[in-house]
């Protein structure tokens, strides 16, 4: 049935493109706001909470199968109130409800599906339920009925379950330690990751088998202080696996959200911003480490990607791409064998399906997802008489045929909306992308897109989480304050621009004013000025992403380091008390975080570089030295002001003058740069 004869429901009015989704359902949805949970007071009823995002492939099946069934809507409609929330406009909701779903079942996911009283408190909890009872799971039917006459028959019942979850829900606020995490922490956390690392297929753990980049950022930081070699292999083998994986998309480029077997060939076909600007990250540092081109290949083929598929013309970065495309998971992605030769031909089909591992059998469900697992170059170009050269030059005109040729098929839902945090996780990736490749057409992107940033999610001083349609909405999180942080280091790191480091130190007061626990120190997920709700999370451990307190740690000490502002160092050191209980333990579930005791545990140098220096800064930011702060400026008033430790640096004579200093204490300035290089490889 078409939407034009079909009744919308509340959702219509949304901008958020998972709602949006929904707005047609049968089911009578509320948006999450005051007027559900009224109504729910006011003529009794449960709750029924429904939490996804719009690439989110078994949220599709679930709403398939169950919200868009009139026997299913007419029970919900009439015995309960529906809600709908995007988890990635209201990560705060999400955080909350799913810590009760894992406390409840030990596990959690998308769809959450909550069960819980007018008073927001949960007394059931799951994810996806089949329309009727399959896989030994109960079905979505029988879950609503029998929790319906559960909360009208047994009271007592229900009100002790939402006491245990409350009750829970504040064992779960940790409280300062007497102790501090020390630096052995961050040795403890690569014995986790060895443990846990795939020698065979690279990555960590089993399928399905995330990228985690936020694990090789930590490792290539790990062997640079410390030299192990194997920190640098691990990251190495994972970054080489899955780019010769079917997680990364050989024809038009991305990686998708990860992969469902141990080897990298199936993934999940959805494509996430986040990923591919942590993963950018991740080869473009692993580039600077070791100079194999390979990376420098794969990070600019990213972009590409991002650039075409994810870039809006108002100049802010899209969410994501669906996995499904006329309802069949990787439909978009997969080939046919006979297509392959359809497309490019004998010579160019059989080349291609050689190289990238395509048969009639195909290696996913009768098709084939194109890799380069089992593929052997050198081999491969003597059996064709090419030499290297000549074989990557057809092989990249038979992509760009196949990827015109996928362009004609019905493309994936793109979800639209525009997230401060994502986006400068992409700007910070593409601002450290244009100053190592030396690509200015990468800094500039990067730019524009936080110039988008400011001129829409910045509303009254206040950081907002999204902006879709002309529309801003929702009190920015910590995240979008740390990330955000993050993406204006990283533009100062490649352009010496003083104002992105002055709004990198406006945005530090800012967040600690807004989330900063004054009790218990680190930093809440909600600022002060925001939503109430059943708990305040504050978050260490990652997910598909750093926790917004594991990016803010790291950027206390990296501008603390640039300001020479001392209370960010104090407020990150207090935070080694805060979380030593949650990070002690299982170090490796919050990798990110001890990034930051890398940096603070280990000797750092500060370079200071008066007047127009040229060639020794770009040399400078084409190494990877994380534990190398570099100030640059030509006005050293300016630059005075927002780092005040450099207020009696002069210029020596009018010439370039550099000044190399070890936890702010310097050494003679000097206008000898192979002296100031001996300073700054010293390593003690």
């Amino acid at each position: 049935m078409s939407k034009e004869h079909r009744h919308a429901n509340r959702l219509v009015n949304e901008k958020s493109p998972y709602l949006l989704q929904h707005a047609y359902n049968p089911v009578d949805w509320f948006p999450w706001g005051d007027e559900a949970f009224e109504k729910a007071k006011q003529e009794d009823k449960p709750i029924f909470l429904s939490v996804g995002y719009s690439t989110c492939h078994w949220c599709h099946v679930l709403a398939h199968e169950s919200f868009e069934d009139e026997e299913v809507a007419s029970y919900l409609n009439d015995h309960y109130i529906a809600i709908k929330v995007d988890r990635e406009e209201r990560p705060d909701i999400d955080s909350v409800y799913m810590k009760v779903c894992q406390m409840m079942t030990g596990q959690g996911g998308w769809p959450l599906s909550i069960f819980m009283t007018p008073d927001k408190v949960p007394f059931y909890a799951g994810t996806y339920f089949p329309r009727n009872s399959k896989y030994g799971m109960p079905g979505f039917m029988d879950v609503i009925t029998q929790l319906y006459e559960k909360y009208k028959q047994d009271p007592d019942r229900i009100a002790e379950v939402t006491k245990s979850v409350t009750d829970a829900l504040a064992k779960t606020v940790s409280a300062k330690s007497d102790h501090r995490l020390t630096k052995d922490i961050t040795d403890k956390a690569f014995e986790q990751l060895e443990k846990r690392f795939d020698s065979t297929y690279g990555g960590f753990g089993s399928a399905p088998k995330f990228p985690t980049p936020q694990n090789l950022l930590y490792l290539v930081r790990y062997y640079h202080f410390t030299g192990n070699t194997a920190a640098l292999e691990m990251a190495e083998s994972t970054l080489q696996a899955m780019a010769r994986g079917g997680i990364y998309d050989h024809v038009g480029f991305g990686f998708a959200r990860y992969s469902t077997d141990e080897k990298w060939l199936v993934p999940h076909f959805e494509k996430m911003l986040y990923d591919n600007a942590l993963l950018l990250m991740a080869y473009t540092e692993c580039y600077q480490i070791t100079g194999n081109p390979h990376y420098k290949e794969i990070s600019e083929q990213i972009i590409t990607f991002v650039m075409r598929e994810m870039f809006s013309s108002e100049g802010g970065f899209y969410s994501a791409i669906d996995a499904d495309s006329e309802g069949v998971e990787g439909k978009y992605y997969v080939w046919d064998y006979d297509e392959i030769f359809n497309i490019l031909g004998e010579e160019y089909g059989d080349l291609y399906t050689s190289v990238y591992g395509m048969t009639l059998e195909g290696n996913f469900e009768g098709k084939n997802i194109p890799n380069l697992l089992s593929t052997d170059m050198e081999e491969i170009a003597e059996d064709h008489g090419l030499t290297l050269t000549e074989l990557h030059q057809k092989l990249d005109v038979a992509r760009k045929q196949l990827l015109s040729a996928r362009e004609e098929r019905v493309h994936p839902h793109v979800d639209d909306k525009i997230l401060t945090s994502w986006n400068a996780m992409m700007i910070a990736a593409l601002a450290k992308a244009g100053k190592v490749f030396e690509k200015p057409e990468y800094t500039r992107t990067a730019e524009t897109s936080i110039h988008f940033i400011e001129q829409h999610l910045i509303q009254d001083n206040r950081v907002m989480a999204r902006y879709r349609d002309g529309e801003v909405k929702y009190n920015g999180y910590l995240d979008d304050y740390a990330f955000l942080l993050w993406a204006y280091e990283e533009l100062y790191e490649a352009t010496f621009s003083l104002p992105y480091l002055k709004q990198a130190r406006y945005l530090t007061e800012e967040m600690i004013d807004l989330f900063w626990d004054n009790e218990q120190g680190g930093f809440f997920f909600n600022g002060y000025d925001s939503e109430e709700l059943l708990s305040r999370e504050k978050e260490v451990y990652d997910g598909a992403l750093p926790s917004g307190n594991g990016v803010a740690a790291v950027m206390l000490g990296k501008i603390g380091y640039l300001t020479g502002e001392t209370a960010y160092l104090d407020k990150l050191d207090g935070m080694y008390y805060s979380f030593y209980d949650d990070i002690g333990q299982v170090p490796v579930a919050g990798i990110h975080f001890i990034q930051s005791l890398l940096l603070m545990e280990n000797p750092t140098k500060e370079v200071v570089i008066l007047g127009a220096a040229g060639s020794f800064t770009s040399e400078l930011q084409q190494l990877f030295l994380p534990d190398v702060t570099l100030l640059a400026s030509n006005d050293s008033e300016q630059l005075a002001e927002i780092a005040p430790f450099t207020s009696e640096y002069k210029q020596l004579d009018g010439e370039v003058t550099i000044y190399v200093c070890e936890n702010f204490a310097c050494h003679q300035p000097t206008t000898d740069t192979a002296k100031a290089w001996e300073y700054i490889r010293n390593r003690r």
